[in-house]
């Protein structure tokens, strides 16, 4: 099994960024524990700022792997350009978020990508990674 983790905007500078927030581990040191977590998937990484980028890596794989965990960041709230490429490819999709949204500012209430995903976690820190991982795990076993 393969699944790529996409990170979006401003998420290179966890660790960093708002610790408060986003807590204080970088995701390269997460991605590591990740992998051990699940050796028997394939699990790549991918970050960028740039929408397009990001287009472009869901366009990539989006037919060749079997599932994709995306924490697009701000993208989550404004891009029409990411939903359309998730509802493109036929790779599912789990959308996933550090912190609860939906205890933050109202604008951060609303989701363009979560009714083209197949599901959504948030609030569980770094861990909602690892919960998507495992609902990706899940969904490949009862194909």
């Amino acid at each position: 099994m393969k699944i790529l983790v996409i990170n979006g905007p401003n998420l290179n500078l966890l660790g960093v960024r708002e610790p408060g927030i986003y807590g204080s581990r970088g995701f390269e040191d997460y991605l590591t524990e990740l992998k051990s977590k699940f050796p028997q998937v394939e699990i790549d990484y991918f970050q960028s700022n740039h929408e397009g980028s990001i287009i472009d890596k869901i366009h990539e794989v989006g037919f060749s792997i079997d599932g994709i965990v995306l924490n697009a960041g701000a993208y989550t709230h404004t891009s029409l350009a990411i939903a359309d490429a998730i509802s493109a490819v036929k790779t599912p999709v789990i959308e996933v978020h550090i912190s609860n949204v939906h205890k933050r500012e109202e604008f951060r209430h609303h989701s363009f990508l979560s009714p083209v995903c197949v599901g959504v976690i948030c609030g569980f820190g770094l861990d909602s990674y690892r919960l998507g991982v495992e609902a990706l795990i899940d969904m490949n076993k009862q194909k």
